[in-house]
């Protein structure tokens, strides 16, 4: 892949934290990652591996301790200025008191520097999310799956070169996680921003990727990356699929043998 026309390039990326009882954390230990450009990209790994601490160095709100982390050719702060960076946190954080389309709509207002001209019409995008009826409620007459897609509406808003999500369908149940992941889709496809995406979930990452990162705790690390393979869109009867499948026991080795090894790799840093 060519590393200038990627979106992402992180190398030798490294972050501890220095915890109460004076022992040291490394919750990132030499990743090297490169994400091109438009692809959809999910971050998978038991707790504590380091997935939303990689997040948070790519949109420039921590800093490594050792390493490079660039988005679009620059440092992350000068990205996140340039508004090329969006994020979607785990909770919507709709404000109370604005409706659904005027949420949606405010980071267009206050954002007076952004370079995304002309912005999408964001009426036509709650439609296409689902929420043409809901547009004019407030976020306390929507439910949880209902508010989570207004915030992807008002993160996509500003057609962000890179979208971030850290776990968004976290807190849903099921049959909600699946419609919004093929909400979230749509989106991407009519965008093609290059996205993030934080999960616990083997089915989801498989779903929605061009690409799965497999992620290992004590120190977080990249242990396997894995191209996904299988045409678009993911429809319910490829989801059902022996390929589809295929990939979620692959996905599982790769997590349960990085688990497995954790100690090992851990006493390794240490001694390095």
């Amino acid at each position: 892949m060519d590393r200038e026309q990627a979106a992402i390039v992180i190398d030798g990326a490294c972050r501890a934290y220095e915890l109460p009882d004076l022992s040291r954390l490394v919750a990132l230990h030499e990743v090297d990652l490169t994400i091109p450009t438009g692809s959809f990209v999910s971050i998978i790994g038991p707790s504590g591996c380091g997935k939303s601490t990689l997040l948070r160095l790519i949109g420039g709100l921590e800093q490594p301790d050792r390493g490079t982390v660039t988005v679009d050719g620059m440092t992350p702060k000068q990205a996140a200025a340039d508004k090329r960076l969006g994020l979607v946190p785990q909770g919507a954080a709709l404000l109370p008191w604005l409706s659904v389309l005027k949420n949606v709509s405010l980071p267009a207002k206050v954002n007076r520097r952004h370079n995304r001209t002309p912005l999408p019409d964001m009426e036509a995008l709650l439609r296409r999310a689902g929420l043409g009826d809901a547009m004019y409620k407030l976020p306390s007459e929507l439910s949880g799956g209902m508010q989570q897609r207004a915030a992807i509406v008002r993160a996509f808003g500003l057609r962000p070169d890179v979208m971030l999500m850290d776990e968004p369908f976290s807190a849903l149940d099921e049959f909600t996680r699946e419609s919004l992941q093929e909400q979230l889709l749509d989106l991407w496809e009519e965008t093609r921003s290059t996205v993030v995406f934080v999960t616990h979930s083997i089915s989801e990452a498989v779903r929605l990727s061009d690409q799965v990162i497999v992620m290992a705790p004590r120190p977080g690390r990249i242990v396997e990356t894995i191209d996904i393979d299988l045409p678009r869109p993911r429809t319910p009867e490829l989801v059902a699929s022996q390929e589809f499948h295929a990939y979620e026991l692959q996905i599982r080795d790769h997590l349960r043998f990085a688990f497995d090894h954790s100690e090992v790799a851990a006493s390794e840093v240490g001694e390095a």
